[in-house]
């Protein structure tokens, strides 16, 4: 299992995106990205060629530790997905993701 650290925002992204909050960016904004095994993530149905249908809720601006470049995105707990996570549409990776203290980054 490998584990990949990404900062949540820049100092100036921040700022712009939270201009009426104003937050600093502070080292609890780091997101620590952990590779799951895709067969501990998603049932796979009977036939292993079948595709499984994935729901995907947004492009997030993390890109995959993996590839480099594509934009990892949200999958939330579904019919065949017993985890959420973090989904590369283009090596297929699976990714947790917890705030650099330890605390689930994917949990309500």
């Amino acid at each position: 299992m490998s584990e990949y650290v990404l900062d949540a925002l820049s100092e100036e992204l921040s700022q712009q995106a939270h201009a009426s909050r104003r937050q600093r960016h502070s080292t609890d904004d780091t997101l620590v990205l952990s590779e799951l095994r895709s067969s501990a993530v998603v049932d796979h149905l009977d036939d292993d060629d079948a595709p499984v249908e994935l729901i995907t809720f947004g492009t997030l601006r993390e890109t995959c530790p993996n590839c480099g470049h594509a934009h990892l995105k949200l999958v939330l707990r579904q019919r065949a997905v017993r985890v959420a996570h973090l989904f590369c549409a283009e090596c297929q990776g699976c990714f947790d993701a917890r705030y650099s203290n330890g605390a689930p980054a994917l949990t309500i």
